[in-house]
């Protein structure tokens, strides 16, 4: 763990991969629910970072921060949201074929994992959720679409993803959700929050042809 001043009142901490990211922003989150922390106005996690915005003292955090003993994420104990899913996506002969299993098999394999929101960008309500093996990951397709539709199940390298409006994009989609991501009138308006655990639930186990 690395941490570098940026500006006068922020801190970038730098971490080995996106487990380490994902544990510090849970225990930093933790610790100011818990009044444990000093004021910080922004905590902004990334696949290998962790951005705290706002410090009065980032110099002294830093060095508390280094003493710090932080949980790894499978000690932590959270209630996973279910997201029921049409497995029912254009890319899903393709992921199959790179995976080099049938189709149903990657409904099985996709549906049986737990995610966890690592980050979010993109565009408001996208979540980047971990969750699948390394051997998994699938690359971008060669030519993005002009439109993905909105509640578009995708995958792209080792993160899966649900487009929360309509958009171009370029990931491998497998399946569509009804599930609404992003709603400026709900209490919180992101459905998908980074540390959020989530599983895909299938909605029906046909395959479209």
């Amino acid at each position: 763990m690395r941490a570098l001043p940026v500006g006068d009142r922020a801190l970038l901490v730098e971490l080995t991969d996106g487990d380490e990211a994902g544990a510090l922003h849970a225990e930093l989150l933790r610790r100011r629910a818990a009044g444990l922390l000093p004021a910080i106005r922004e905590i902004v996690p990334a696949a290998r970072t962790v951005l705290l915005d706002g410090l009065d003292e980032p110099e002294r955090f830093a060095r508390e921060l280094a003493q710090w003993d932080i949980p790894a994420l499978h000690a932590r104990v959270q209630d996973a949201i279910e997201v029921p899913v049409r497995y029912d996506g254009p890319d899903l002969a393709d992921v199959a074929a790179l995976w080099q299993v049938p189709q149903e098999e990657v409904v099985r394999i996709h549906s049986a994992a737990e995610f966890r929101v690592a980050f979010c960008g993109f565009s408001p309500g996208f979540g980047y959720l971990t969750g699948l093996p390394q051997r998994y990951a699938v690359p971008r397709r060669a030519t993005p679409r002009t439109s993905v539709p909105a509640g578009s199940l995708a995958l792209a390298g080792p993160y899966t993803g649900v487009y929360p409006r309509s958009s171009p994009g370029g990931w491998q989609l497998i399946g569509t959700t009804d599930t609404v991501l992003w709603d400026p009138a709900r209490e919180s308006a992101a459905l998908l929050s980074p540390g959020t655990r989530v599983r895909f639930v299938p909605e029906r186990s046909g395959i479209r042809r």
